[in-house]
C-alpha cells in the first residue's frame, strides 16, 4: 500500500466554493487545509439559493480557493498525487465550474483526475474524521437530501430509507421564511427555538405510524403555516415569543421524526452483524444541537458508537471530497477528460427513486 497520498479536493455543488488538501500517511488521513467561501449574503434577499448567482460566484472564487488551500497546506501542484472534484449531484452550473477547473489543472500538470459523488463525500466523512470501519449506518441529512445508507465500502451503498418529499434542511429554510426569520433557516430556527416552548403548539410527526425508515416533512411545513396563521388571526401578527415557540415546536417535531426513524434504521443495520456498531450523521442539518443530542442518547441506549463530524465538516466542504477521491484513487479508480457534471447521481444505483425525486429521476 502507498505510504503517503496527497490529494487536492474541489467542491462547488451548491452555494459553497471550497478547496482542500488531504493527505493519507501510514493509513491515517489528515486535513492539511480547508478553504470555504460561502454565499449567504448573495442569496439572502431571495429566501434561498439562486442557481445563476451561485454559478457566477463559483467562477469568481474557485481559483482563489485552490490557491489558498495549496498555500495553507504549504504545497504546490507538484506535491500532489491527484485532483478530486465534485462531479454531481448538485446545481449544474456550479458543478460544471468545478469540473472544468479540475480538468484544467490536470491537463496543465498531468495529475490524475478523480470525479467524486458529493453524497459519497458526506457518507465517507466519518472515515476521514474517526477512521470508522465498514460497515456503518449513515444518516445524510442536509438542505437537499435526507437518507439512511448502509455504507459497506467506499463505493457500496444501500439506501434503506429517506424523505419522500422535502429534505429537513429545506423544511428549516421554509419554516424560517414562514416565521419571518433570516436565512439560512437552520441556524435561525435553532436560535429562536432556544427561547421557545416546544409544547405550546401541537404539530404532527408524519409517517411515524407507518413501518419503515422513510420520512416526510412537507405536512409538517403545512401544519406550521396553519399554526402561524391562527396566531396572526388571533393577535394580528407574530411576537418574538410566538416565533420562538413555533420554532421550538417545529425543531422538536423534526428531531422526534429523525430519532424514531433512526431507531428503525439501526435495527436493519444490526442485521449486518458489524464488529463495531457505528451510526454516523453528516450534512448541514447534522449541526443542529437538538437533533445531535437526541441521536446521541439513542445510540447510548443501543450500545452503538455515535459519530458526528466537526461542524465545519458537516456542511459542504472540499476536505470530504478530497478524502472520497483518495479512497477511489487508492482503489485504482480515476477519470479522464470525458468526466461530465451530473445534476443527479444516486449513491444506491439499484434503489427505486424516492417519491419526491422529481420527473428527471432521483438525485440521491
Amino acid at each position: 500500500m502507498t505510504q503517503s497520498l496527497t490529494i487536492l479536493g474541489i467542491e462547488s455543488s451548491c452555494d459553497d466554493t471550497a478547496a482542500a488538501v488531504v493527505q493519507l500517511s501510514n493509513g491515517a488521513p489528515s486535513v492539511l487545509s480547508s478553504v470555504v467561501f460561502g454565499q449567504t449574503d448573495l442569496h439572502a434577499a431571495f429566501g434561498g439559493v439562486v442557481p445563476e448567482i451561485a454559478a457566477r460566484a463559483h467562477v469568481e472564487k474557485l481559483d482563489i480557493s485552490v490557491k489558498e488551500a495549496l498555500s495553507k497546506a504549504k504545497m504546490q501542484f507538484s506535491d500532489l498525487d491527484a485532483v478530486a472534484v465534485t462531479a454531481g449531484p448538485g446545481l449544474i452550473g456550479g458543478v460544471v465550474s468545478g469540473v472544468m477547473l479540475a480538468k484544467g489543472i490536470c491537463a496543465a500538470t498531468g495529475l490524475p483526475l478523480v470525479g467524486v459523488n458529493h453524497l459519497a463525500g458526506h457518507a465517507l466523512t466519518p472515515r476521514l474524521t474517526d477512521q470508522t470501519p465498514f460497515p456503518y449506518l449513515m444518516l445524510l441529512v442536509s438542505g437537499g437530501h435526507c437518507q439512511f445508507l448502509l455504507v459497506k465500502d467506499h463505493d457500496d451503498y444501500t439506501r434503506i430509507g429517506g424523505t419522500i418529499d422535502d429534505a429537513p434542511g429545506e423544511a428549516f429554510d421554509k419554516t424560517a421564511r414562514i416565521l419571518g426569520l433570516p436565512q439560512p433557516g437552520g441556524p435561525s430556527v435553532q436560535n429562536a427555538a432556544e427561547r421557545g416552548d416546544a409544547k405550546r403548539f401541537k404539530l404532527p410527526r408524519p409517517l411515524l405510524n407507518q413501518a419503515g425508515c422513510d420520512m416526510s416533512f412537507s405536512g409538517l411545513k403545512t401544519a406550521m403555516i396553519r399554526a402561524r396563521d391562527a396566531v396572526i388571526a388571533e393577535k394580528g401578527g407574530l411576537t418574538i415569543q410566538d416565533q420562538a415557540d413555533l420554532s421550538a415546536g417545529f425543531q422538536t417535531a423534526v428531531a422526534d421524526i429523525i430519532t424514531e426513524k433512526s431507531r428503525r434504521a439501526l435495527g436493519e443495520y444490526f442485521t449486518l452483524n458489524p464488529k463495531t456498531r457505528s451510526f454516523a450523521v453528516a450534512g448541514g442539518v447534522a449541526a443542529n444541537t437538538q437533533i445531535r443530542s437526541q441521536l446521541l442518547a439513542l445510540c447510548a441506549t443501543l450500545d452503538t458508537v455515535f459519530v458526528a463530524p466537526p461542524l465545519a465538516l458537516c456542511t459542504d466542504n472540499a476536505a470530504m471530497i478530497a478524502y472520497a477521491g483518495l479512497e477511489r484513487f487508492q482503489a485504482g479508480l480515476q477519470d479522464d477528460m470525458t468526466l461530465s457534471a451530473r445534476p443527479r447521481w444516486p449513491l444506491d444505483q439499484t434503489a427505486a427513486p424516492m417519491l419526491g425525486s422529481g420527473k428527471k429521476g432521483a438525485k440521491a
